[in-house]
């Protein structure tokens, strides 16, 4: 074997192994970017999936601490009274209307407390003949803080709907989040008014399905051609 030839082989061997190895990474890339689109896909029903069991309320959450990731978006039901009412400003629904909410904060037992949004500012006086004193009963979806404020703080109304807003106004133990209420019952008499829908829930994985899908074959497209160019180099005598 000449040097010439040998150089030739040497060449031709660590062009082969790094085309392979290019190869494996581009792979790797594209079965990782495929795990992606997959974890993306649980998400979004993950997301946009409700669990429809109501459970207690102090079943899954502790006042004085953040909600369990689990415990939000559940639905709960909880009792007590209502000792104040607030007007949450600007406030957006699913359909995307914007208006302010009646949100109360409901005393469960005789040292806690969670806030529950009742319905439509503009409804507040409907039901006039329940004092703070009668016992409601809820159902609602339970809502992680909100985390920007609509407004500014003043008297009656509240920045956002975050029990750590008004902690400084009440001796209460607060739930963290809210309670978007879709069912308030009295002695067995539902109390009618119209209720906000929740805003949709999104995925937290960035991206779109197809995206995703589109660099899988992208990432192997690149690993294909990597493995073909030194055939292709031979062959033109490069």
């Amino acid at each position: 074997m000449t040097p010439t030839t040998s150089k030739t082989l040497v060449s031709r061997v660590g062009t082969g192994v790094v085309a392979l190895l290019l190869a494996c990474i581009f792979f790797s890339l594209g079965i990782w970017q495929l795990d992606r689109a997959a974890a993306l896909k649980e998400s979004l029903v993950i997301a946009t999936t409700i669990d429809e069991e109501v459970v207690p309320l102090e079943s899954i959450a502790t006042t004085n601490s953040l909600l369990a990731p689990d415990a939000i978006n559940r639905m709960v039901r909880v009792s007590g009274n209502y000792v104040a009412t607030l007007r949450a400003p600007g406030q957006v629904d699913g359909d995307g209307n914007i208006d302010d909410w009646q949100v109360a904060l409901l005393q469960v037992g005789g040292d806690t407390g969670v806030l529950v949004v009742r319905g439509l500012w503009s409804q507040r006086l409907l039901n006039p003949d329940i004092p703070e004193s009668m016992t409601i009963e809820i159902q609602g979806q339970l809502r992680a803080a909100q985390s920007g404020d609509r407004t500014d703080n003043s008297p009656g109304v509240i920045s956002r709907l975050d029990s750590a807003v008004i902690i400084s106004t009440t001796d209460l133990d607060l739930y963290d989040g809210y309670i978007l209420a879709s069912k308030e019952v009295h002695m067995g008499k539902d109390l009618e008014r119209t209720r906000p829908s929740a805003e949709r829930l999104l995925s937290r994985i960035p991206g779109f399905y197809w995206q995703h899908l589109s660099y899988v074959l992208i990432w192997w497209l690149m690993a294909a051609v990597v493995l073909y160019l030194p055939f292709y180099r031979r062959k033109v005598g490069v």
